[in-house]
């Protein structure tokens, strides 16, 4: 591994807020779900602001422009500016101009998001492999995207188009629940063609260069529900990170983490922003947070106390991480989630 492995959340005294400059913020999962903010997230998030912290919303999500995005986020009661927002379509546009000659056909396989972000590098996007695209640049195209644009799809690349997608999550969250994100269409197009796209979005190196370049931020956190996208593209930029249980990773699968999983702070929600976090203590074989202690009893984990549930979750990361090491843990956790409610 390059980076030493961690074994418990962070303790920080200082608000997050305060800690960090800029807060690199997910916003499926993190800040609303199906149209509709996360409790707590406005007020948190407005707090932050007010408090000196930038605020940047960094998405996986290619299908809506910048301007649809910060438009929305102002209809929440989140004032926000198309440039505060970094979408997974911007670093894809980047990351094919890149390799491409301006004014390059692209066939899109997508929304308008991905269609604008292609144009502002110079690429003209096209809606047919007969138009003989150099490229296909794939993004969430939502829910009623067209089946066949699947099909223009692999007859381009067959013809010898290059491959790119936005990212590959296989979920993304809604009002309704859990639904096929891009990376379940990318599986339909490289199951058809056999070949490989080349990919943007988090957790790879071109999301995090397109968010440095259009932030600036000196002393970013990212913020995150998931752990294979937010969290490890934090652990491959080198910077902190705070996990919020309001979206796709539940308990279970946190306190599963192998290394490059493993958050920096975990917290139930936004309001985690303006507040300091709680120190995770080693006790013997033991792990203690606020009124809680845990520890691996007989290959479960077990907690054990009394007070905030997430204080609990924190000393059982503490147990199961120590003792994974640089793997994942496959303890029973089972019994002490339910424990703690989670």
């Amino acid at each position: 591994m390059s980076q030493q492995y961690r074994s418990r959340p962070l303790g920080i005294a200082a608000a997050l807020s305060e800690a960090y400059d800029t807060a690199l913020l997910d916003l499926d999962g993190v800040v609303y779900a199906g149209g509709h903010a996360i409790v707590h997230a406005v007020d948190s998030l407005v707090a932050a602001r007010e408090g000196g912290m930038h605020l940047a919303y960094v998405t996986n999500n290619a299908l809506r422009t910048p301007d649809a995005v910060a438009e929305h986020l102002t209809e929440l009661g989140v004032p926000a500016e198309p440039s505060d927002v970094i979408t997974s379509a911007q670093a894809v546009a980047r990351l094919m101009s890149d390799q491409l000659p301006a004014g390059a056909k692209v066939l899109v396989v997508g929304g308008e998001g991905l269609r604008v972000a292609l144009r502002e590098r110079g690429l003209v996007p096209v809606e047919s492999a007969d138009d003989e695209p150099v490229a296909v640049a794939q993004g969430y195209g939502g829910p009623d995207l067209p089946w066949g644009r699947f099909a223009e799809a692999a007859y381009a690349i067959a013809r010898g188009a290059v491959w790119f997608a936005s990212n590959t999550d296989l979920t993304i969250p809604g009002a309704r629940g859990i639904a096929p994100g891009n990376g379940a269409a990318v599986e339909v197009v490289r199951i058809a063609t056999g070949a490989e796209p080349q990919v943007a979005g988090k957790p790879l190196p071109p999301m995090h260069r397109e968010t440095v370049i259009r932030t600036g931020a000196e002393r970013p956190l990212v913020v995150g529900d998931r752990l294979d996208t937010d969290i490890e593209g934090a652990f491959n930029g080198g910077v902190d990170s705070l996990l919020v249980l309001t979206g796709v990773t539940d308990a279970a699968q946190l306190l599963a983490a192998e290394p490059k999983y493993r958050p920096t702070f975990v917290d139930r929600d936004l309001r985690g922003l303006l507040t300091g976090q709680p120190e995770v203590t080693a006790e013997g074989g033991a792990f203690r947070c606020g009124g809680w202690s845990a520890e691996v009893r007989e290959d479960a984990l077990v907690v054990e106390g009394e007070g905030d549930a997430i204080d609990g979750l924190r000393a059982l990361c503490g147990a199961a991480w120590t003792h994974a090491g640089e793997g994942s843990s496959g303890l029973d956790s089972g019994k002490a989630v339910a424990r703690l409610g989670l």
